[in-house]
């Protein structure tokens, strides 16, 4: 009777095991498992590392904090830098950093996404308690607007003023991109070319304010969507026409039910996949 009652409550206790969760799985360019370690061993070889986010996904950004720290605490000379800051924002983020605007200033007086708070205001806090800079590369998105409405000629008409917060005119333009041609299949053809001229000249802009900023012998850490640089294309193709040599990396964040394996269609994309399950908790 003993055994009996012993073997009910491992039988019981058996059909309540549940396997152990995971947050993420880094896969690398192959699609083979990875750990953190070799993620932040290539980071370290990199000139400009392009950390592709999921702008609600809070693994994305407490991963980008992580390595931004521990590539600082290696002694390693950085530059930050992101889409979700504006070009003409560069001022007063220069002040927050000397600690001269507060928090709420600095949130007040930019354009900030609804998330700034959780997910980007941190990164630019640890920029201004290590004496880091911190560079706004997007351009001011009613310059974006423009050439979606119109096409990119009507940049000329802009003052010299306002040219200073893109990428210099003429802006070099590949239609044939796979990522654009996926932009535009998911939008049905909505927009047509100048929804993708749209997306080039922030492409454009924020690696010409990228190369702008970095220094041989820094490294810059730049922070988007994982659209602008997915394929090694975007922003990495823009930096690769400028300047063939500099050593880039792409880091690639994609949600997926199964972290056992990379999806076939995400392999390749990147140097580095992050994989987060499908239902993570999202901060906005």
């Amino acid at each position: 009777m003993k055994k009996n009652k012993l073997l009910f409550f491992f039988l019981l206790f058996s059909s309540t095991i549940i396997a152990q969760k995971k947050a993420f799985v880094i896969f690398d360019n192959q699609g083979s498992k990875v750990t953190y370690n070799e993620l932040f061993f290539q980071s370290k070889k990199a000139d400009i590392i392009l950390f592709g986010e999921l702008h609600d996904n809070p693994i994305n950004h407490w991963l980008q904090k992580e390595l931004t720290k521990d590539l600082f605490n290696n002694s390693e000379k950085l530059v930050l830098g992101g889409e979700m800051m504006e070009a003409d924002n560069q001022l007063i983020i220069d002040e927050y950093l000397l600690g001269l605007v507060s928090d709420s200033k600095l949130e007040s007086e930019t354009k900030t996404w609804p998330n700034f708070k959780t997910d980007y205001l941190p990164l630019i806090q640890f920029s201004k308690d290590n004496k880091l800079s911190f560079i706004a590369t997007n351009v001011p998105r009613r310059y974006a607007s423009i050439v979606y409405k119109f096409g990119f000629d009507t940049l000329n008409f802009l003052s010299n003023e306002a040219k200073e917060y893109m990428a210099p005119l003429p802006i070099l333009f590949d239609k044939s991109l796979s990522s654009y041609q996926e932009m535009l299949n998911i939008g049905m053809g909505h927009g047509g070319d100048n929804l993708l001229k749209s997306q080039a000249l922030k492409d454009a802009t924020m690696a010409y304010f990228i190369l702008k900023n970095w220094i041989m012998g820094f490294k810059f850490i730049h922070f988007h969507g994982s659209f602008h640089s997915k394929n090694f294309e975007g922003i990495n193709w823009y930096l690769k026409q400028e300047n063939k040599f500099v050593k880039t990396l792409i880091i690639s964040s994609y949600e997926q039910d199964n972290l056992d394996q990379l999806d076939e269609d995400q392999i390749g994309i990147a140097d580095f996949i992050i994989v987060t399950p499908t239902n993570m908790t999202k901060t906005h």
